[in-house]
């Protein structure tokens, strides 16, 4: 049943057109009679029917995040990643669960807080008023003990630098430090362009 079960949402995934009318049928797939593999398809293409389709994901908001304090770590990765395009599409339907979602930074699994950075740059991209407050969080990932989590958390900068410069503002010389010093080039090159993109905005404002 689980095989037959994730060949019809790859199916499902591949015809966009098919999204809305399925996206009751795909959600019903999160109840506890389907295996975690069948859960994390779901999950995942939730979070993508929901960037299309927010008005119809709405409905199902609660129970995509409540995957976020799932035992399996997988889950807790793809309901962050839902939450994530969901958010980008209307912040509205997350705000109720961001308190949930910054508590994942602190997650055990490396997947999980890179999925964690990762929802936070998508919401971030139309919202980026909610994490001004917050972009220590996003700092102190750089220093993470996981490598995909360092790399991926002065996207962060990039991503609210490009639409809120001066959140980002107090955080250049830090960022300048990083990019200069840090031993993994990524980080390097990802925090030159959250600068980068950063400064270019402020002077656009000039």
């Amino acid at each position: 049943m689980s095989d037959d079960t994730l060949k019809e949402l790859r199916e499902i995934t591949k015809n966009r057109q098919c999204w809305k009318a399925s996206l009751d049928d795909v959600a019903t797939k999160l109840n506890s009679d389907y295996s975690v593999a069948v859960k994390a398809k779901a999950l995942w293409l939730l979070g993508e029917m929901g960037l299309k389709h927010p008005a119809e994901i709405a409905c199902h908001v609660d129970d995509i995040a409540g995957f976020m304090k799932d035992d399996d770590a997988k889950l807790r990765e793809r309901s962050a990643n839902a939450m994530g395009r969901i958010g980008r599409a209307d912040k509205n339907l997350v705000i109720p669960h961001m308190d949930r979602l910054m508590e994942m930074r602190y997650d055990e699994s490396e997947n999980v807080r890179h999925a964690f950075v990762w929802a936070c740059e998508n919401i971030a991209s139309n919202a980026p008023e909610l994490f001004c407050e917050r972009l220590e969080i996003f700092y102190e990932m750089i220093s993470d003990p996981g490598e995909k989590v360092r790399i991926e958390a002065p996207e962060m900068f990039r991503v609210v630098g490009k639409r809120n410069p001066d959140c980002v503002k107090p955080y250049l010389k830090r960022l300048e430090l990083i990019a200069e010093n840090d031993d993994n080039p990524t980080v390097r090159i990802h925090s030159t362009g959250a600068i980068r993109i950063t400064k270019k905005t402020l002077n656009k404002g000039l």
